[in-house]
């Protein structure tokens, strides 16, 4: 079968909404552009942006814990710098993260809207070439569209693929056949990745991305039917080049 790149997501602000992309370009040893480039962190959270360096999810608003963060629509603007929040049909907060003011727009709604569920005042944080990610190594992540699939069967109702945050999706392969890919390189279009782990789940799955409600246990469905918690990999990139919706994927048999 001919596998094939469906969607493509970016997510400018670690646990903040994706944006949907027509194409990206993929650079050697780098995530997406302006993927993860920021993250809203508790107060005490120990970082320097003059020498950043990683830090697990819990020191950050995530999903995992702060559902109420799917009800948000977010769009971050890379040639501005300014982030619009929306809610509903509704702005609730906007600023330019390139400057202390803007940053503190932002900031001050999360203090608002947040209190009881961050420690310490939020900080808007990025550091030049640092990514947010929950792996210390820059990375792509993706996930089979067959999985999906397999796994709503599972479940039993269809489960959105939007659940997983993941930057690259694709379609025509075995359910789960991206998992016997780790230590293996794949190619989209002209780039070249190797794949270097499972990406396994945890409870930021069970939130649902348009109501933000708790409304499904991901990582039991997926121990219960198939034995693991995993759901699509990570890889790096190897060799760049521009990649596209529709782009063919060459992947290990």
């Amino acid at each position: 079968m001919t596998l094939k790149l469906t969607y493509i997501y970016r997510y400018p602000v670690k646990g903040l909404s994706p944006e949907s992309m027509t194409a990206a370009n993929l650079t050697p040893g780098q995530g997406l552009e302006h993927d993860r480039r920021f993250a809203i962190a508790h107060g005490t959270a120990a970082f320097n942006p003059a020498a950043p360096h990683w830090l697990s999810k819990t020191h950050f608003l995530m999903l995992m814990r702060n559902a109420g963060l799917a009800r948000l629509d977010a769009r971050f603007d890379a040639g501005t710098g300014v982030l619009t929040l929306n809610q509903g049909d509704s702005e609730v907060a906007r600023g330019d993260l390139s400057t202390i003011e803007g940053r503190e727009e932002i900031e001050s709604f999360f203090a608002a809207t947040m209190d009881d569920e961050v420690e310490g005042a939020p900080r808007i944080l990025e550091a030049p070439g640092h990514m947010f990610s929950d792996t210390p190594p820059k990375v792509v992540s993706l996930i089979g569209l067959a999985s999906l699939r397999n796994l709503g069967n599972s479940v039993g109702s269809l489960v959105d693929h939007r659940r997983f945050r993941a930057n690259l999706y694709f379609d025509g392969s075995a359910p789960w056949r991206e998992l016997s890919w780790v230590d293996k390189e794949i190619t989209i279009g002209t780039a070249r990745l190797k794949v270097t782990a499972c990406t396994d789940r945890c409870a930021a799955t069970n939130v649902n991305p348009d109501t933000a409600e708790r409304d499904l246990n991901i990582p039991k469905f997926l121990m219960k039917g198939f034995g693991h918690i995993n759901m699509g990999v990570y890889a790096k990139v190897l060799e760049g080049g521009a990649i596209h919706p529709g782009d063919e994927i060459g992947a290990p048999e």
